[in-house]
């Protein structure tokens, strides 16, 4: 699970617990101006999502690290298919954040 808050014209993606282990990551900051958008989308768990460098994905059980699509580098953080945020990034390492919140109506306002 990842706890999104905003400071500073920043936004904070904290990776929480054990996933942080699985990840390899705590945390990941962007710059507000890099967000391109957010929205809730169910359909980004899929079981192959495209090469794992590093990270893991046990599916049905964890999707967690930096995987490679054909558009470019992804980060994932998720158990299942509930409460899934995706954010669009410009001018990153990472062109989408593909995360697991606690609330997802809470962390689309955030966004706005």
């Amino acid at each position: 699970m990842v706890q999104v808050s905003k400071t500073d014209g920043h936004y904070k993606f904290e990776i929480q617990g054990s996933h942080k282990l699985w990840s390899l990551k705590s945390e990941i900051t962007i710059p507000a101006e890099h967000i391109v958008r957010a929205y809730k989308n169910e359909d980004q768990s899929k079981s192959f999502l495209g090469l794992r460098m590093p990270g893991v994905n046990i599916p049905g059980i964890i999707t967690a690290g930096s995987f490679m699509v054909n558009e470019g580098t992804i980060f994932c953080d998720f158990t299942g298919k509930e409460n899934l945020v995706v954010v669009e990034l410009k001018d990153e390492k990472y062109k989408q954040l593909v995360i697991e919140v606690e609330n997802v109506e809470q962390t689309l306002n955030l966004f706005q």
